[in-house]
């Protein structure tokens, strides 16, 4: 099947996700996805799996909160890819955590967090004051750079 854009040649739509770029699934509203899109770079795919015929990208982390329901939305995501309910060509980086609160985790959400690190490389940030406020912090702490540097983007936010 052919789809037309215009006047011009015929455009065949795309069948699979681009290899380029790197694209933020969240696994519920207010995961934190955008804000890590606008800080690394990337495809904000909101709580979607990508599309092919937007050419977005094969490569994905999901993100999610470290309250408990943050954390049954990720695993319902795990879930669905177990399954087999993403898009052929996908691939899962890992699971970014961004914490709901400051401080230690609750010891049930704790366990829960070595769980899903038993499916997946998981990349836990912690509680940014600075971004409640729409800022971003003075100095980054060092489990974003070590995000940063898992998502292979430049301190410049270009790729490397």
């Amino acid at each position: 099947m052919s789809a037309r854009t215009g006047p011009g040649p015929v455009v065949s739509p795309r069948r699979s996700l681009s290899e380029a770029g790197l694209g933020w699934i969240a696994a519920h509203g207010g995961a934190g996805a955008t804000t890590l899109t606008r800080l690394f770079g990337g495809i904000d795919l909101g709580c979607r799996w990508p599309d092919a015929a937007r050419a977005e990208p094969a490569t994905v982390m999901l993100v999610g909160r470290t309250d408990a329901e943050g954390m049954r939305a990720v695993s319902r995501a795990l879930n669905a890819l177990r399954e087999g309910r993403h898009p052929p060509g996908m691939r899962l980086a890992g699971l970014v955590l961004l914490a709901d609160a400051p401080g230690r985790l609750p010891p049930v959400l704790a366990r829960r967090i070595r769980v899903l690190r038993s499916v997946a490389p998981v990349h836990r940030v912690p509680w940014i004051p600075a971004w409640r406020l729409g800022q971003q912090p003075a100095r980054m702490p060092k489990p974003l750079e070590r995000l940063r540097a898992a998502t292979g983007v430049a301190r410049d936010g270009s790729p490397s």
